[in-house]
Formats: C-alpha cells, structure tokens, sequence
C-alpha cells in the first residue's frame, strides 16, 4: 500500500492552475498548499495548538539540522517528528542537500556523496543518497526528498549538466534505499538550472524513476523573477499530471500566484516567520513594517480585513512597541499573523481555482500590492 495518493480535483481552463487533494497518513492536504517550515522541529514561536488553529496540515523540517541536532535517534525514540514534536498532521522532510551544498568552503562532493563539517561543532560528517534516506526514515516525516545536488547560480552549463546527472543517479540510489513505501512518500528533484532543455531532461529522466511526487529544486536561488517562471513553465509541462508538483524554497505571495499559475502544488518558504522577526508583515493592501514610527499611535489592527486572532485582538501600536522592546510576544504575533496570512491566501486561490476566477483574483491582488502583473513574465 502506497503511503501517499493524489486526487486532481480541478484544472484551469485558461492557466495550468491546479486543485488537488493529497492523502498521507497523517492528514488530508488541500492544494495548492503552503507549508510553514519548521527548520528546527518548531515553526519558529509557534506552537503545533497555534498552527493547527491556523489551518496548517503540513510543515517542513529539515534533515540537516535535525541530524546536527538533536541527532535523528533521538527524534526516532520519541516517535518520530509526530511525536517529537507533539504534532499529529503532516511533515515533510528536505534531503539535507540544499543546506550540504550551501556550505561551500566546508565540504567535499564526490560520486558517493558528501563530506561536510558541521557548521555548529566543525565536525566532519558523511551525506550520501543512502545516509540521507535513512536519517528520514527515522525522522518518520510523511514525504521525503531524494538527496539531490544543488547547483549554485550562476554556474556555466557543464557544471549543471555533469550535477544534474549526478542528482539522478543520488535518485536512483534515494529510491532503492527507501523501503518504508507505506509510511513515507519519496519525492525526487529537478534541478538544471537555468537551462531549459537541461530542465526537460532533468524532469523525464526523473520521471522514467516513477516517483509518487515531483519537487522543483534550484529556483529562487537569485535569478530574475521572470527567468524563474520561465523555467518553471518548461519544468511542470514535462511531469506527470496525476502526480504532486513541489516549488522547493518559494513563498512570497506572488511567487505563490506565479506558481500556482504555472501548474504548481505545493510550496514552502521560511520567509513569513523570517520577516516578521524584523517586525514586517503581510497585509491585504500590501506590506506593513509594523516598527515604523508611523505605527507608534495607530490603535487599527495589521489588517482590518483580517480575522486572525492577532487581528482580532491587537493593535499596530502595542505591537509596534512588543517589537521595539525586543519583546517575544511581538514576535510571535507578527509571525502568527504573516502564516495565517499565506495559509488563507492559498486557501482564496483554491476557491478561485474551484470557481474559474483564478486570475481576477491575481489581478486583485497585484493592483492591491502595486506589482505589475506583465512584469512577472
């Protein structure tokens, strides 16, 4: 029995927007979806009550970290993330590669994998296709990645070429490792870069793999929006329909648009609880930075047309001052705000998709942020 299914519900009939349905085994997941990520076994001052509140079904952690520390035995014997992190709903795990290859001046590539220091203690450390499954495995997340390579931008087309190759021979390797096809979901990556006839062959070789689901790797990395969606438009055209589409990394609210537009189903991104650390949040008319001077008088909520608790409850100037004070509080209000900002976005996308009004919701959207719809192209 396989661990995860995939229902598509809807498509658009004037963009490749997509509703669908995933199962895992520990909730239902509508989509397009955005995942909150928790790096650490946490979305980053909130708590799983919170997140479910919001309406969350599945966060990201990261395999990585969680290795480093607290190490995956001790996650396994409490359970698994599940349990660990006293979450009952969906998590998704990364490879570990994204965070392995960011390290640049501290590890060493070779055909079996990995040799790295860790950024905490400098230890050395070992990453391979089959270290990286097994360490998952004890994570006990509902979807796992194939432990991929991504390259950097930009990088000349030989280096791409020769690092995608690797990328599907890893996935190959990912794939016989992985023997809890029950319990646990294994994705494989599109990487290529910028190149797109590298991205095809990237996306068919992975798919001659069959894997249950498809993540998109190696985007937003610092290449213009428009070449980003570019790519993405060659990418999704070339994966199976009938099988869940994953923007590795991707979360803006544009960004969600443009994906979703473009075939896209699920999203993760740790910029809404990044920003809202530096006291900036999302609103229905645009950007708010909450410690602006501006603020210091203005009894409003963050956005009067939201209903999120924060909204319901708080005013720009009390959390103007929890920020300027360094209180946690005013962080923990910015941040539950700013993903209960894109969990009901994407929840107005679904709806938009259901009802064929997808793109004048875009279009509202873009005039209420100012953004230049073309401009994205």
């Amino acid at each position: 029995m396989a661990a995860m299914s995939f229902e598509l519900l809807k498509t658009s009939s004037d963009t490749a927007a997509r509703r669908g349905r995933i199962h895992t085994p520990h909730a239902t997941i509508e989509t397009p979806v955005f995942m909150p990520v928790g790096t650490q076994a946490t979305v980053k001052t909130l708590s799983p009550e919170e997140l479910m509140e919001i309406g969350a079904h599945i966060i990201l952690s990261n395999t990585y970290h969680l290795h480093l520390r607290p190490g995956e035995d001790i996650v396994q014997g409490a359970g698994g993330l599940h349990g660990f992190m006293h979450w009952p709903r969906a998590v998704l795990t990364d490879s570990g590669g994204f965070q392995v290859f960011s390290l640049s001046n501290l590890r060493k590539i070779s055909e079996e994998g990995v040799e790295f220091r860790s950024h905490i203690s400098g230890e050395k450390r070992f990453l391979s296709p089959e270290r990286s499954i097994e360490i998952q495995h004890a994570l006990g997340a509902d979807i796992i990645m194939a432990f991929d390579e991504c390259p950097p931008h930009p990088a000349d087309r030989e280096y791409i070429y020769n690092s995608l190759l690797r990328t599907t021979r890893w996935a190959k390797r990912s794939k016989e490792a992985h023997h809890r096809t029950s319990q646990q979901a294994l994705f494989g990556i599109v990487q290529g870069g910028m190149e797109l006839d590298l991205r095809r062959f990237a996306a068919e070789s992975l798919v001659e793999l069959d894997f249950p689901g498809y993540a998109i790797g190696g985007l937003s990395v610092g290449e213009p929006k428009p070449l980003m969606n570019e790519v993405l438009a060659h990418t999704t055209q070339y994966l199976p329909a009938d099988k869940p589409r994953y923007l590795m990394g991707v979360g803006a609210p544009d960004d969600l648009f443009e994906g979703v537009m473009r075939g896209v189903d699920m999203f993760d991104c740790v910029l809404p609880t990044r920003i809202a650390r530096n006291g900036t949040v999302f609103t229905s008319t645009g950007k708010l930075v909450v410690r602006n001077a501006g603020n210091a008088k203005d009894y409003a909520p963050l956005d009067e047309h939201c209903d999120c608790y924060v909204c319901k409850n708080y005013s720009r100037a009390y959390i103007r001052h929890l920020v300027k004070a360094e209180e946690t509080f005013g962080i923990r209000l910015t941040s539950y705000h700013n993903v209960y900002f894109l969990v009901k976005l994407m929840e107005k996308i679904r709806v938009s998709i259901e009802n064929g009004t997808f793109l004048a919701l875009r279009k509202q959207f873009y005039d209420a942020y100012g953004y230049n719809e073309n401009a994205m192209c």
